[in-house]
């Protein structure tokens, strides 16, 4: 394995668009991760009275849809995403044609705010309301909505393995670009905090009473959230001149923000796995996520070494940190103890479909920060876990000792469906 990508392989990233309990937009979310700011984790009550720590997005934040079909909160969170890199999506679109740009989405709530409803009616009439219709529950119905409002007829997929489903989903949009039959797509995840998620998650015992505190000996299990994160993506860099997208999409908030605007962002390297080993459960080896994390480094070309900070999925579950501490060990070995790594899940909440698009937006973001190395913080109660490998987790403060210019980020979902990202200036 060399130590430089094969940049002929690389995909470039837009700006992306964000929304989610730490921000509505990247320099909010960024700006709460740099600050270990987890102020958007309220506690929220379900449909049985039940009371849960969550990551909601804020109503004033979201427009309804005109289009009363999508006028859903998934629909309205992801469009609030859209919105944010329309000016970098109709570029594309005219440059290579609405048949030629795609989309590939990673989310799992499949329009249960209209089912619970259309349902509640059921029982209660023993007819479902006139505006209850099945294809609302239709699991394309997230990447219908964007097809439709942008103009697009490219190819377009759903994924839904929960925690992996949008790192899947960059996957596929390589894989078609780069067979040609794409030629730019829209790329990333959406997913709601809905009663079903929340009490589905709670039946399986995986929700902390708590907010959740990763990789602690103290940890009780995950913090749900919501949100969106979307990307634009192509082969040719000059459809993401930085300025230009930053301008256009309204980011360029503060004068603060110290973002390195000759940036380019490139996704270097992916690398899947499958443990196949039990339908929510990892395997407690980590052998699973060791498989994909190398793969990623081989796909990229680039040994362990390179990578100067790495995302963590860190759920807060037994389970995951475990292995995953597992994992990280095996693979960086001695520069386990050199390489920065934070979950910026207690800062998020756990956003299931969208977790790993906000995630590697949050890295993305990382990378454009030019010299300023600031890093997210890992939000624990400090306490280590002496039956898993201890990690760099980076404190408030901390700051990169070198340049940031590749890190990985992980994802690992039901059925131990693993996927690893490298980006790379």
């Amino acid at each position: 394995m060399g130590n430089e990508s094969k940049v002929s392989e690389c995909l470039y990233l837009s700006v992306p668009g964000v929304v989610c309990t730490a921000g509505a937009n990247i320099d909010e979310v960024w700006a709460s991760c740099v600050a270990g700011d987890n102020r958007g984790i309220v506690k929220v009550e379900s449909i049985n009275g039940k009371q849960f720590f969550a990551g909601k997005v804020c109503d004033s934040l979201l427009d309804d849809v005109p289009d009363a079909r999508y006028n859903m909160r998934i629909i309205k969170i992801l469009d609030k995403a859209l919105e944010q890199i329309l000016p970098v999506v109709q570029k594309v679109k005219a440059k290579y044609g609405a048949a030629r740009v795609g989309v590939c989405l990673g989310a799992c709530d499949n329009g249960s705010e209209f089912s619970l409803a259309g349902h509640s009616r059921f029982f209660e009439s023993g007819a479902f309301d006139s505006t209850y219709k099945l294809d609302m529950q239709s699991a394309d119905y997230p990447a219908a909505f964007i097809k439709e409002k942008c103009g697009l007829s490219g190819a377009s997929f759903v994924f839904a393995t929960a925690c992996s489903s949008s790192g899947s989903a960059f996957v596929k949009a390589r894989e078609m670009i780069f067979a040609g039959l794409l030629d730019a797509a829209i790329v990333g995840g959406v997913d709601v905090v809905s009663d079903t998620v929340l009490l589905g998650f709670d039946s399986l015992e995986a929700v902390s009473p708590e907010h959740t505190n990763p990789f602690s000996k103290n940890r009780k299990g995950i913090t749900l959230g919501e949100g969106a994160a979307l990307f634009v993506v192509s082969k040719d860099k000059s459809d993401f001149c930085t300025i230009d997208c930053i301008d256009k999409v309204e980011l360029a908030r503060s004068d603060e923000r110290n973002v390195d605007q000759c940036c380019c962002v490139k996704l270097l390297g992916c690398g899947e796995s499958c443990d196949a080993n039990h339908i929510t459960a990892p395997k407690e080896d980590g052998s699973g996520a060791v498989c994909a994390i190398k793969a990623a480094l081989a796909d990229a070309g680039i040994c362990p070494t390179k990578i100067d900070y790495l995302n963590l999925h860190g759920t807060g579950t037994h389970l995951n940190d475990s292995m995953e501490a597992k994992a990280v060990s095996r693979v960086f070995g001695e520069y386990t103890k050199e390489l920065f790594v934070s979950s910026t899940k207690p800062l998020t909440g756990h956003t299931l479909g969208a977790s790993s698009a906000i995630e590697l937006a949050i890295c993305a973001y990382a990378l454009m920060q030019g010299q300023s190395k600031k890093l997210p913080v890992h939000l624990w109660d400090g306490e280590f876990d002496e039956q898993v490998p201890a990690l760099n987790f980076v404190k408030k403060g901390d700051v990169c000792k070198k340049e940031i210019k590749t890190v990985m980020s992980n994802s690992f979902g039901f059925g131990g469906c693993n996927v690893s990202l490298i980006i790379g200036k």
